[in-house]
């Protein structure tokens, strides 16, 4: 599955208002990645900073969610997840070749 395919069919499952489009997914990514930085934290508040077969598990269930809002907040954008996912990496790649993988600001 790539990742329009994946946009598409998290597409089929999203139920929210019209009206709240942007907002919605916007504010459930949110949520979504407190949750995974959760997971994070209990792994070395509970288990030493080892990461269990239970907490991999939970991380990526949580990312999944994010996953689906991603995905339904680029729909609401009308953008392509794959297309985005492309230029990111285009862009790291860049930053990668010009020694700048480090440091701050969106347009190093």
């Amino acid at each position: 599955m790539d990742f329009n395919e994946y946009q598409r069919e998290a597409r089929a499952t999203a139920i929210y208002p019209i009206q709240y489009a942007l907002m919605y997914p916007a504010l459930g990514l949110c949520g979504e990645a407190g949750e995974v930085a959760e997971k994070v934290k209990k792994i070395f508040r509970d288990d030493n900073g080892e990461m269990t077969e239970a907490r991999k598990e939970a991380i990526k269930k949580e990312l999944g969610d994010c996953l689906w809002y991603i995905a339904n907040l680029a729909h609401d954008c009308a953008l392509d997840l794959q297309d985005i996912a492309d230029a990111n990496i285009v862009k790291l790649k860049s930053r990668q070749e010009r020694g700048m993988l480090k440091g701050s600001g969106d347009t190093r």
